[in-house]
């Protein structure tokens, strides 16, 4: 997984680079209607040949103005749409561009987190089906910047080792089979951008229910918020429990079984 993401590190430095020096987009990818100096360099990067569109069923929900731009609240939710198997959280103008790349597997396509903030950028959520389309929505953010360049309130408390790891969380019946899962952990997610502090963040994320089956997975960026929150909406029913496994780029190991909250599924799907 280190690997993985140290590779993708040096994709998008490459495409930083070929952004600067004028390169166009690639035909098979629609011109930006946000219009970000970003948007061609990322498409190629992550991407690649598949075909991609702009899609308003594509729901990504975030407040105009970022007032804490060390954690800004973004939902996307795909769940009008059939047979998606991948969920990109992209911030443009970030200089860690990608947040969470998550696989529902069986889970609805939808994820809430909190997210850092650069500068004014354009927040996107890409989604890929299972023909290997690729959808896309966003909009542009407010932000004052330097959300990635600040030191997590844990350092700056010195507390944050006596409590690394620590995960805490809940499940809420839903209807249609599903489950609500509210997640939180404690860790600095530090990004390699402030003097003297190394990238230290989470890196890996699953849930599984009590028989182990896999509900969903993902990969975790530095670009996520301090204290990761994360919500999913997993197959589950009353009576389940979920286990939750995740894993830092230090290797460290972290592990967490969630109860569903013992009342009536909440109506409307919400």
């Amino acid at each position: 997984m280190v690997r993985r993401q140290a590779s993708l590190w040096v994709v998008f430095a490459l495409a930083w680079v070929a952004a600067d020096a004028g390169a166009t987009a690639p035909e098979r990818t629609m011109a930006d209607p946000l219009g970000s100096p970003m948007w061609a360099a990322h498409a190629r990067t992550l991407f690649g040949d598949d075909p991609v569109r702009f899609d308003p069923r594509v729901k990504v929900v975030f407040p105009m103005i970022a007032e804490n731009q060390r954690a800004f609240p973004v939902v996307i939710d795909a769940r009008a749409i059939a047979g998606v198997v991948r969920m990109l959280l992209l911030v443009d103008l970030n200089p860690i561009p990608v947040a969470i790349d998550y696989r529902p597997v069986h889970a609805a396509p939808y994820v809430a987190t909190r997210i850092k903030l650069d500068q004014r950028t354009p927040v996107r959520g890409a989604v890929q089906l299972a023909s290997g389309a690729w959808l896309v929505s966003g909009g542009w953010v407010d932000a004052a910047g330097g959300g990635c360049s600040a030191p997590p309130v844990s350092r700056v408390k010195g507390d944050w080792a006596q409590h690394l790891g620590e995960m805490r969380g809940e499940a809420w019946p839903m209807a249609g089979g599903l489950a609500r899962l509210r997640l939180h952990v404690r860790h600095p997610m530090d990004t390699g951008l402030v003097d003297n502090i190394a990238t230290y963040h989470l890196e890996a994320l699953r849930v599984k229910d009590a028989g182990g089956r896999m509900l969903g997975e993902m990969d975790i960026w530095a670009a996520v918020a301090e204290d990761p929150a994360i919500t999913l909406m997993v197959e589950g029913g009353a009576g389940d429990a979920f286990t939750v496994e995740a894993r830092d780029t230090n290797g460290r190991d972290y592990r967490a079984l969630l109860p569903m909250a013992r009342q009536s599924p909440m109506p409307g799907g919400r």
